[in-house]
């Protein structure tokens, strides 16, 4: 979608727009701190080039049109060859329109394009000398630079030493993934300073900051080599007439940091509509992604196209930026609502004046934990910066400290649970109501009788509030006690729903354990490593008797999660005892007891089945399934993944082993192809696991 021009009406709001977008520009550069979130700056530059192109006799000097850098930043290094900027469309039909004018250009189509992720960054130039990084260059003005060879040494993925003696110029980003951001708020805020926006804003404050006490890891992605002034004769010559997607491998090579070890390599496609496609897989992964990116850039991969090309005062001729919608935006912090939910957690909730990101209106956002906001420094009437990339939950990543007025006020934690008034434990980040799961009763057996827990027909939400108002349940264990006239004194309980019920009821008491497990709701668990807990110790009696370190054998649960999952099942030991009792199945079919050991286990979190067709093989499953595995939730799926002796994932990655892609597949299929990962069609897949399926 076209990103729509900001609207100028005359000479006067004109003139205020070019002021802006200079103003927003030197913030952005400078240090990202920009006013103007990425997408309102484009608005604002696409508007003041529609009234130039209308009023060609009353353009500015000042104007950021065709400026690198909007025209605001300068440097005092020049540049070996220009570092321009990138011109950019924002749809099929512009890219389109573009690869043709190109083709005009060089008198023929294009042969090859290259097509890799716009890295949302800093640019700079890293020079080597025989092999040696000496100078480090930010972009600019793009005829000279700002020396910050002082970062030398702090940026991973920009090695100080190349693998071979030469010397050439490495150009990339500089940028910040998003666990390096997290890292550095907490170390900013912790010596005193505000928070940074975003991301890119704070790999730019890093890269410049010369006397700070502290230092924060960045990640250089390089997408440019070149000869330098004294680079040998044949290695510039080589250089000069190589192709760009070559220039990527020699970079590689050569102890580079390259996009080809990400989930988006860099690639060449030989058509438009390859290129188009790429640009769809790229978007899909987009939201998956350790690292922003804001669109993918697109060139003609050879030297001599290239040159042909030409570049213009700000951009190059043969390449271009497809802009992807905008995933941050800037609004006001109006409110934060608590709730409490099944465990008895008390979570906070960012209510948010309405913006809309990526075609979705967003008034709410995670907070995640009081902690959280402790630490990012929020304050009711801030501007925050609010991030969502497709159906990932919105998050602030913190508050445009540079836009407060002073009227903002401190945001008020909870005394008392807000749900139920009782004391609040607050020893962990995660605040939790003492009550617990008693204190949301209702959500936790609800929780509990669910489909993918205990498959409790008949016991929805409704009636679960009326056995916990009528005082008939107090825990889940209660449930199992129930007698049959006690059900019928119950409004809307005949004898066939009563029935009915107490059948599904008897039933449930012969789940697997990883279905009771999972109907406890264990904090740290889910469906998935609820199965992985009850197939690696077999009986509820182990689980029990396993402290952390034997916890953690179990794959998926590390240092961090172990210790809570034990204490929390020290905690429901009345709980799971009333469940033994009432004749609640406390083992796992078909699993085995570990052996003791003191060594490595090194549990898979797979299927009893050792030998079954999945052995050994990690499997993600997307899309519809049709067939015989049709009526099979995701939850079954993964059951039955596990039961052929594989493991089930819900991402896809290099430790991934085969995608399961039905109808409607899309961003994993996408990332699977990519990675040349094995695809199998639901057909396929029930044919391989034909033994297992019931």
């Amino acid at each position: 979608m076209t990103t729509p021009a900001a609207v100028i009406t005359d000479v006067a709001a004109y003139a205020q727009a070019v002021e802006d977008a200079v103003k927003a520009s030197a913030a952005y550069y400078g240090g990202g701190s920009s006013p103007l979130d990425d997408d309102a700056y484009d608005r604002l530059v696409r508007g003041i080039a529609a009234w130039e192109a209308e009023h060609p006799d009353r353009v500015l000097p000042d104007s950021p049109t065709g400026k690198v850098a909007g025209g605001a930043v300068v440097g005092d290094v020049p540049h070996t060859v220009a570092m321009l900027s990138l011109d950019n469309v924002f749809s099929p039909e512009e890219f389109t329109s573009w690869a043709a004018s190109l083709a005009r250009r060089i008198g023929h189509e294009v042969e090859r394009f290259s097509v890799e992720p716009k890295l949302d960054g800093l640019a700079v130039a890293a020079r080597y000398t025989g092999g040696r990084l000496r100078q480090l260059i930010t972009r600019g003005d793009g005829t000279a630079g700002e020396d910050v060879s002082h970062a030398i040494g702090t940026i991973e993925g920009l090695p100080t030493e190349l693998a071979e003696p030469v010397t050439v110029e490495v150009r990339g980003e500089v940028l910040m993934t998003t666990a390096q951001f997290e890292h550095a708020n907490e170390v900013r805020t912790a010596h005193g300073g505000q928070p940074f926006a975003n991301p890119r804003g704070a790999s730019a404050g890093t890269l410049r900051a010369k006397e700070r006490s502290y230092t924060m890891p960045m990640t250089f992605f390089g997408y440019g080599l070149l000869p330098m002034a004294d680079t040998e004769t044949e290695l510039a010559a080589r250089l000069g007439a190589s192709a760009h997607s070559d220039l990527m491998a020699q970079a590689a090579a050569l102890g580079i940091n390259t996009t080809a070890a990400t989930a988006v390599p860099g690639v060449t496609a030989d058509t438009v509509e390859q290129v188009l496609a790429r640009v769809q897989e790229i978007a899909g992964l987009r939201a998956e992604l350790p690292f922003g990116i804001d669109g993918i850039v697109i060139k003609t991969d050879l030297a001599a196209d290239q040159q042909t090309a030409g570049s213009g005062s700000r951009a190059p001729r043969w390449a271009i930026a497809y802009k992807l919608p905008a995933v941050e935006k800037i609004t006001r912090l109006l409110g934060v609502e608590w709730n409490v939910g099944r465990t008895g957690i008390i979570a906070p909730r960012a209510v948010l004046e309405p913006v809309e990101i990526d075609g979705a209106t967003i008034t709410y956002a995670t907070l995640h934990n009081p902690a959280d906001i402790t630490r990012r420094d929020l304050r009711l009437g801030d501007r925050v910066m609010v991030h969502r990339a497709g159906d990932v939950i919105p998050r602030i990543e913190a508050p445009v400290a540079h836009l407060r007025t002073g009227e903002e006020q401190p945001i008020a934690f909870p005394e008392t649970c807000p749900r139920c008034g009782s004391a609040i434990d607050t020893s962990q980040e995660r605040w939790r109501c003492e009550q617990g799961r008693n204190c949301h009763l209702v959500a936790s057996l609800s929780y509990a009788a669910g489909r993918d827990q205990l498959d409790i027909e008949g016991l929805g939400a409704t009636r679960v509030v009326q056995l916990v108002e009528a005082g008939l349940v107090t825990d889940l264990a209660d449930l199992f006690t129930l007698t049959r006239d006690q059900l019928l004194a119950l409004e809307r309980m005949g004898e066939t729903s009563t029935d009915n019920l107490q059948a599904a009821i008897n039933t449930a008491k012969g789940q697997p354990l990883s279905r009771v497990l999972c109907a406890l709701g264990v904090r740290g668990t889910g469906r998935s490593m609820s199965r992985r807990i009850a197939r690696y110790f077999a009986t509820m009696d182990h689980i029990r008797a396993a402290d952390t370190e034997t916890m953690q054998q179990v794959e998926g649960i590390g240092t961090e999660k172990a210790p809570s999952i034990v204490a929390e099942l020290a905690e429901l030991a009345p709980l799971i005892d009333k469940l033994a009792a009432a004749g609640v199945n406390m083992s796992e079919p078909g699993a085995t007891p570990p052996a003791p050991t003191t060594g490595d286990t090194g549990a898979d979190g797979g299927g009893d089945a050792a030998g079954g067709p999945l052995a050994g093989m990690t499997v993600v499953v997307t899309g519809a399934m049709t067939g015989v595995l049709e009526k099979l939730s995701r939850n079954q799926m993964n059951e039955l993944i596990e039961r052929a002796g594989g493991r089930s994932s819900s991402s896809v990655s290099k430790k991934t082993t085969l995608v399961v892609a039905g109808d409607g597949a899309g961003s994993k299929r996408a990332k699977a192809e990519t990675l040349g990962i094995r695809l199998a069609n639901p057909d396929e897949f029930a044919a391989l696991v034909a033994d297992f399926v019931d």
